[in-house]
Protein backbone atom coordinates (compact mmCIF):
# COMPACT_ATOMS: atom_id res chain seq x y z
CA UNK A 1 0.00 0.00 0.00
CA UNK A 2 3.08 2.17 0.57
CA UNK A 3 2.82 3.50 -2.94
CA UNK A 4 -1.24 4.67 -2.54
CA UNK A 5 0.29 6.41 0.58
CA UNK A 6 3.18 7.95 -1.18
CA UNK A 7 0.86 9.49 -4.39
CA UNK A 8 -1.85 10.41 -1.78
CA UNK A 9 0.93 12.37 0.34
CA UNK A 10 2.52 13.84 -2.82
CA UNK A 11 -0.73 15.15 -3.51
CA UNK A 12 -1.55 16.70 0.15
CA UNK A 13 1.95 18.18 0.45
CA UNK A 14 1.42 20.01 -2.95
CA UNK A 15 -1.73 21.23 -1.77
CA UNK A 16 -0.85 22.49 1.98
CA UNK A 17 2.42 24.39 0.09
CA UNK A 18 0.00 27.20 -1.42
CA UNK A 19 -0.96 27.71 2.35
CA UNK A 20 1.84 27.38 4.29
CA UNK A 21 4.16 31.04 5.11
CA UNK A 22 6.28 28.58 7.40
CA UNK A 23 9.94 28.02 5.29
CA UNK A 24 11.06 25.03 7.26
CA UNK A 25 7.60 23.68 6.51
CA UNK A 26 7.43 24.92 3.30
CA UNK A 27 10.78 22.98 2.59
CA UNK A 28 9.46 19.81 4.06
CA UNK A 29 6.58 19.69 2.13
CA UNK A 30 8.73 20.30 -0.89
CA UNK A 31 10.58 17.36 -0.27
CA UNK A 32 7.64 15.07 0.77
CA UNK A 33 5.94 16.01 -2.49
CA UNK A 34 8.05 13.76 -4.09
CA UNK A 35 6.94 10.87 -1.71
CA UNK A 36 8.18 9.44 1.31
CA UNK A 37 11.99 8.80 0.47
CA UNK A 38 11.97 12.88 -0.25
CA UNK A 39 13.90 13.84 2.60
CA UNK A 40 16.22 10.95 2.15
CA UNK A 41 16.78 12.33 -1.62
CA UNK A 42 17.60 15.84 -0.10
CA UNK A 43 20.44 13.85 2.22
CA UNK A 44 21.85 12.74 -0.46
CA UNK A 45 22.73 15.77 -2.43
CA UNK A 46 23.53 17.30 0.61
CA UNK A 47 26.45 14.23 1.73
CA UNK A 48 27.83 14.40 -2.15
CA UNK A 49 28.66 18.11 -1.47
CA UNK A 50 29.97 17.69 1.52
CA UNK A 51 33.45 17.35 0.31
CA UNK A 52 35.12 16.96 3.38
CA UNK A 53 33.31 14.74 5.22
CA UNK A 54 32.72 17.14 7.92
CA UNK A 55 29.21 16.02 7.76
CA UNK A 56 28.30 19.78 8.25
CA UNK A 57 27.52 22.49 5.27
CA UNK A 58 27.98 26.16 5.21
CA UNK A 59 25.46 28.03 3.60
CA UNK A 60 27.15 28.15 -0.13
CA UNK A 61 26.92 24.53 -0.16
CA UNK A 62 23.11 24.66 1.46
CA UNK A 63 22.19 27.06 -1.14
CA UNK A 64 23.65 24.66 -3.46
CA UNK A 65 22.49 21.64 -2.51
CA UNK A 66 18.66 23.11 -2.33
CA UNK A 67 19.27 24.48 -6.15
CA UNK A 68 20.68 20.79 -7.00
CA UNK A 69 17.44 19.35 -5.40
CA UNK A 70 14.96 21.84 -7.91
CA UNK A 71 13.74 23.34 -4.52
CA UNK A 72 11.90 26.20 -5.13
CA UNK A 73 13.32 28.62 -2.40
CA UNK A 74 14.70 32.08 -2.94
CA UNK A 75 17.83 33.68 -1.10
CA UNK A 76 15.59 35.40 1.87
CA UNK A 77 14.31 32.45 2.64
CA UNK A 78 17.21 29.80 2.49
CA UNK A 79 18.57 32.59 4.87
CA UNK A 80 16.14 31.96 7.09
CA UNK A 81 15.88 27.99 7.26
CA UNK A 82 19.91 28.17 7.45
CA UNK A 83 19.27 30.27 10.90
CA UNK A 84 17.01 28.04 12.46
CA UNK A 85 19.21 25.12 11.38
CA UNK A 86 22.55 26.70 12.57
CA UNK A 87 21.40 26.73 15.86
CA UNK A 88 25.11 27.67 18.30
CA UNK A 89 25.63 30.14 14.78
CA UNK A 90 28.58 29.01 14.28
CA UNK A 91 28.15 29.27 10.12
CA UNK A 92 27.60 25.33 9.46
CA UNK A 93 24.34 23.02 9.91
CA UNK A 94 24.72 19.47 10.76
CA UNK A 95 23.40 17.18 8.65
CA UNK A 96 21.51 14.96 11.08
CA UNK A 97 20.38 17.87 13.44
CA UNK A 98 18.94 19.33 9.88
CA UNK A 99 17.42 15.99 9.03
CA UNK A 100 15.84 15.49 12.35
CA UNK A 101 14.10 19.16 12.24
CA UNK A 102 12.85 18.30 8.59
CA UNK A 103 11.01 14.95 9.57
CA UNK A 104 7.80 15.33 9.58
CA UNK A 105 6.33 15.36 13.47
CA UNK A 106 4.69 12.37 14.36
CA UNK A 107 2.85 11.31 17.75
CA UNK A 108 3.86 9.25 20.39
CA UNK A 109 2.30 6.55 19.69
CA UNK A 110 3.19 6.18 16.30
CA UNK A 111 7.31 6.75 17.54
CA UNK A 112 6.05 3.94 20.34
CA UNK A 113 4.88 1.45 17.56
CA UNK A 114 8.07 2.13 15.56
CA UNK A 115 10.34 1.63 18.63
CA UNK A 116 8.85 -1.47 19.47
CA UNK A 117 9.62 -2.83 16.14
CA UNK A 118 13.15 -1.21 16.26
CA UNK A 119 13.50 -3.75 19.59
CA UNK A 120 11.67 -6.55 18.32
CA UNK A 121 14.81 -6.71 15.14
CA UNK A 122 17.36 -5.83 17.86
CA UNK A 123 17.86 -9.12 19.26
CA UNK A 124 21.14 -7.93 21.00
CA UNK A 125 19.70 -4.77 21.93
CA UNK A 126 22.30 -2.56 21.39
CA UNK A 127 20.44 -0.09 19.73
CA UNK A 128 21.87 -0.77 16.25
CA UNK A 129 19.97 -3.60 13.94
CA UNK A 130 22.64 -5.64 11.76
CA UNK A 131 22.60 -8.69 9.75
CA UNK A 132 23.18 -10.66 13.31
CA UNK A 133 20.27 -9.26 14.44
CA UNK A 134 18.05 -9.91 11.23
CA UNK A 135 18.80 -14.02 11.58
CA UNK A 136 15.94 -15.01 14.21
CA UNK A 137 12.95 -12.10 13.15
CA UNK A 138 13.41 -12.03 9.42
CA UNK A 139 12.76 -15.01 7.57
CA UNK A 140 14.98 -14.50 3.81
CA UNK A 141 13.95 -17.76 2.51
CA UNK A 142 11.06 -16.03 1.34
CA UNK A 143 13.01 -13.58 -0.99
CA UNK A 144 12.64 -14.37 -4.39
CA UNK A 145 15.72 -13.44 -4.94
CA UNK A 146 17.23 -16.41 -2.75
CA UNK A 147 14.49 -18.98 -3.84
CA UNK A 148 16.64 -18.80 -7.82
CA UNK A 149 19.19 -18.44 -6.41
CA UNK A 150 20.71 -15.15 -7.09
CA UNK A 151 21.46 -14.09 -3.43
CA UNK A 152 22.73 -15.55 -0.20
CA UNK A 153 20.45 -15.03 2.82
CA UNK A 154 23.26 -12.55 4.08
CA UNK A 155 22.57 -10.49 1.00
CA UNK A 156 18.99 -10.46 1.94
CA UNK A 157 19.56 -9.28 4.84
CA UNK A 158 21.69 -6.36 3.29
CA UNK A 159 19.24 -5.22 1.40
CA UNK A 160 16.51 -5.28 3.77
CA UNK A 161 18.76 -3.18 6.24
CA UNK A 162 19.63 -0.82 3.27
CA UNK A 163 16.11 0.37 2.90
CA UNK A 164 16.70 1.82 6.28
CA UNK A 165 19.86 2.95 5.99
CA UNK A 166 21.08 6.50 5.80
CA UNK A 167 21.23 6.89 2.35
CA UNK A 168 24.87 8.40 2.56
CA UNK A 169 26.31 6.29 5.21
CA UNK A 170 25.41 2.32 4.03
CA UNK A 171 27.15 0.21 7.00
CA UNK A 172 24.94 -2.13 6.79
CA UNK A 173 23.73 -0.99 10.61
CA UNK A 174 20.45 0.83 11.42
CA UNK A 175 20.25 2.78 14.42
CA UNK A 176 17.47 4.28 15.66
CA UNK A 177 17.78 7.43 13.89
CA UNK A 178 17.51 5.74 10.87
CA UNK A 179 14.38 3.69 11.41
CA UNK A 180 12.52 6.67 12.68
CA UNK A 181 13.57 8.72 9.74
CA UNK A 182 12.25 6.08 7.33
CA UNK A 183 9.25 5.35 9.27
CA UNK A 184 8.86 9.17 9.31
CA UNK A 185 8.22 9.14 5.92
CA UNK A 186 6.18 6.76 5.43
CA UNK A 187 4.29 8.07 8.82
CA UNK A 188 3.61 11.63 6.45
CA UNK A 189 1.41 9.38 4.10
CA UNK A 190 -0.84 8.00 6.83
CA UNK A 191 -3.31 10.25 8.42
CA UNK A 192 -4.86 8.22 11.40
CA UNK A 193 -2.24 6.85 14.23
CA UNK A 194 -4.94 3.58 14.41
CA UNK A 195 -4.03 3.21 10.75
CA UNK A 196 -0.40 3.34 10.86
CA UNK A 197 -0.13 1.04 14.25
CA UNK A 198 -2.42 -1.95 12.60
CA UNK A 199 0.02 -1.41 9.72
CA UNK A 200 2.96 -1.55 11.76
CA UNK A 201 1.41 -4.40 14.07
CA UNK A 202 0.84 -6.38 10.58
CA UNK A 203 4.52 -5.66 9.05
CA UNK A 204 6.24 -6.92 12.11
CA UNK A 205 4.00 -9.31 14.03
CA UNK A 206 3.82 -6.88 17.27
Amino acid sequence: GTARHDREMAIQAKRNLSKTTDPVERLRLQCLARGSAGIKGLSRVFRIMDDDNSRTLDFKEFVKGLNDYAMMIDKEEAQEIFRIFDKDGSGTIDFDEFLVTLRPPMSNARKEIIMQAFRKLDKTGDGVITIEDLRGVYNAKHHPKYQNGDWTEDQVFRAFLDNFDSPYDKDGKVTTEEFMNYYAGVSASIDTDVYFIVMMKNAWKL
